[in-house]
């Protein structure tokens, strides 16, 4: 099934590997092998695995950072494509522009170091610039949508690299255009930002870290927030009410230090993780009536 398509990759000279884990390349550290992993080391070589993928009629999966994802305990039957490799970051002006597979992290500080503000609330966030701007990620008062100018992707579909710009990104909470059409590939996003005191950035991304390290679990491996945010209530606030701070199934532990985390807290598996978060789901919707919605993606 897979004889032609690594021919291809080795001919392209694209790297693979085979039955590489998935638990190394999330943030749970959860997840059995995939049948190929692919590492394209530019757009151009994502966009001809991808596409010579699809042609031999094998399941893919484009994945960046891995910090939203749960793998199943069975591992990925398809090709995981990576834009791990696509990391460059370039300022020009106001506009910083960064590929796909770059951190989102590291494009803050390259936004400091260059004076410029507006990426300030990214400091910390351990996904990649596409995760990002899949799901509009945010925190401290900012996210993707306050900054984005626009952002390239490959769309299958029709074959084409498409470029999106400002509102036709339909950006809401924790979506976007791109999470309504998942099959197209981001490959790089271009951020308009402001002129701003690289100290004062520095101080208030410090301050940022700093909240982080207080109140979220770093410790451990995790993907996050788990939930999203119903209005007019705080996911953590209930799960804490609820006494099901600490509660676990198996290797999966509602986080101690902050309940709107799920942490692995060694040996957890994915199915230990979905487990416990329909135990929450129900336990919160008996006593609140708020259905909650997962931010994480489980992906089998």
């Amino acid at each position: 099934m897979y004889k032609k398509y690594i021919e291809f990759l080795s001919d392209a000279d694209i790297p693979f590997c085979e039955n590489e884990p998935c638990s190394k390349h999330t943030s749970f550290r959860i997840g059995g092998p995939c049948d190929l992993f692919v590492t394209p080391e530019d757009a151009n070589s994502l966009r001809d695995a991808y596409v010579e993928a699809r042609r031999a009629g094998l399941s893919t999966y484009i994945l960046g950072k891995g910090s939203n994802v749960l793998f199943s305990d069975d591992g990925y039957s398809g090709v995981i494509i990576s834009t791990e490799r696509l990391s460059d970051v370039s300022v020009d002006g106001n506009v910083l522009t960064a590929d796909a597979g770059a951190s989102f992290t590291h494009i803050a500080a390259v936004a400091r170091d260059a004076g410029l503000s507006g990426l300030e609330f990214a400091y910390g966030i351990p996904g990649s610039v596409g995760g990002a701007v899949f799901m509009n990620a945010g925190a401290y008062g900012g996210q993707v949508s306050d900054c984005l100018e626009s952002s390239t992707a490959f769309d299958p579909l029709s074959g084409h690299i498409i470029r999106t710009e400002g509102s036709d990104h339909l950006f809401g909470y924790r979506t976007s255009v791109y999470k309504k059409n998942p099959e197209r590939a981001i490959l790089s996003a271009s951020f308009e930002l402001k002129p701003g005191n690289k100290e004062d950035i520095r101080a208030y991304m410090e301050d940022i870290m700093g909240r982080r390290r207080d109140k979220q679990p770093l410790e451990f491996p995790s993907a996050g927030s788990v939930f999203k945010r119903p209005e007019g209530h705080f996911v953590g606030q209930m799960v804490e009410e609820l006494g099901l701070k600490g509660y676990a199934i198996g290797g999966a532990q509602v986080s101690e230090k902050h309940a709107g985390f799920i942490i692995n807290r060694g040996g957890a598996t994915a199915d230990d993780v979905l487990r416990l978060i329909d135990h929450i789901k129900a336990t919160v919707y008996a006593a609140y009536g708020v259905v909650l919605e997962c931010e994480v993606i489980s992906v089998k």
